[in-house]
């Protein structure tokens, strides 16, 4: 095993794997080059990749350390989705099973036959809540869902998909906890990061604050450069992409308002800096964790990780089995024909292959975060996959990590 201390690297790296640690120094030259990051790769339920390097604050200078956290945004979700499934694969969850077995509240408002993939896929037409709710009841999750209990859905359930960018936490995490006693932030500690060692947090406890990194934001990106992004990474036709945006994305749209929960989550009010946004549980989008605790996790669903596998291969292939491709994106216009693998490509809380997700085989599966973060499996190669940074980038098809899941790639081959 090799140990790499070039520039701002540090890290393992055996024998073979040489390309992906290549690949992450490029990217801390890259445009915009890496802050501080971090990329994990197990194979066979072992390491074969632990790399970090750069700085953890780039105010102060304090250095990306071994143990440095990071929020990885939406690459919770992967987390959430892993706990749910544990509970079926024990059997006290049904994903056929309506909603209201677990949580009978849920079913007002024409909402009592919705079965719980229909949470899982983001099919269930409740990516927004009316509010208005504020911040404090957001983070005290009860308001949240007495809110989702009494709304209607957008659309009839089933029929359509659109991301639940921030209820998706709350819906599961209230399943989990209907069912568990538990909360969710709870059961993952005790079923997920205890057992498996690792540095994962959905809810910070304050004594971890000083490990976190700070985050930084590259340039935003225009709608033009938006527009070209996605006509890469699809190879959809320009109109096809605008329309798309415009439709689904647009200042106004279902997908606009979903992260605002209600007005509770007003980004420009600087929530997500302070202490309440990192100790509450956002199941949605708050984990703090480091590269090797994600792709640790990861292949824990697909191998045996000393001696613990999370997911037996019966629920995984249960799990990853693509829903999207059954409902059309809501906001689509008729006439507008974008196929669902290059769109929304989701399974039961898994994004599969498609633009957002840089993945290495047709069975990988996984979740992006917003800025750039990801964690994914892959079952026929045995890989789990970690790559968190503190440099926030929203490009379509991020490519510091599409660029190191091709090296995996190449590695593999």
């Amino acid at each position: 095993m090799n140990t790499t201390s070039e520039a701002a690297v540090h890290g393992h790296v055996e024998e073979g794997w040489g390309k992906v640690a290549d690949t992450f120094r490029a990217n801390f030259e890259g445009d915009p080059g890496e802050v501080g990051a971090a990329c994990c790769v197990y194979v066979g339920g072992r390491p074969v990749v632990d790399l970090w390097g750069g700085v953890a604050d780039s105010q102060t200078g304090r250095p990306w350390n071994e143990d440095t956290i990071v929020e990885v945004a939406s690459t919770t979700k992967g987390a959430t989705a892993i706990c749910a499934h544990l509970l079926a694969q024990r059997g006290e969850l049904d994903l056929d099973a309506p909603v209201v077995d677990y949580w009978p509240e849920f079913g007002a408002n024409g909402k009592e036959e919705i079965p719980v993939r229909w949470l899982l896929s983001h099919q269930a037409g409740l990516p927004v809540v009316d509010g208005p709710l504020t911040f404090d009841e957001a983070c005290a999750w009860d308001p949240v869902i007495r809110a989702l209990e009494a709304q209607k859905p957008l659309w009839q359930p089933g029929t359509e998909h659109v991301y639940h960018s921030v209820t998706f936490g709350y819906l599961i995490g209230e399943l989990v906890r209907r069912i568990s006693g538990k909360s969710l932030g709870t059961f993952f500690a005790d079923e997920v990061a205890g057992p498996l060692g690792l540095s994962a947090w959905i809810g910070l406890p304050e004594e971890q604050e000083g490990k976190a990194a700070k985050i930084d934001y590259a340039a935003p990106f225009t709608l033009e450069e938006m527009t070209e992004g996605m006509i890469e990474v699809t190879g959809l036709d320009a109109d096809t992409v605008t329309a798309w945006i415009n439709a689904v994305w647009g200042e106004d749209s279902v997908q606009a308002r979903a992260g605002m929960l209600g007005g509770a989550l007003d980004y420009t009010s600087g929530y997500h800096t302070t202490r309440a946004w990192r100790a509450a549980e956002f199941p949605s989008g708050n984990m703090l964790t480091d590269a090797r605790s994600i792709a640790r996790m990861y292949a824990a669903t697909v191998s045996d990780v000393d001696g613990m596998r999370l997911l037996q291969p019966a629920t995984v292939a249960q799990a990853i089995e693509v829903q999207t491709d059954k409902t059309r994106m809501n906001g689509l216009p008729p006439e507008l024909k974008v196929p669902a693998d290059r769109s929304f490509y989701m399974s039961l809380g898994f994004w599969r292959s498609c633009p957002p997700m840089p993945l290495i085989g047709p069975k990988s599966f996984g979740h992006p975060g917003s800025g750039g973060s990801i964690g994914f499996a892959d079952p026929d190669a045995g890989v789990g996959f970690g790559y968190v940074m503190n440099l926030w980038s929203f490009r379509t098809g991020e490519p510091r990590a599409s660029s190191l899941a091709d090296a995996v790639k190449a590695c593999l081959d």
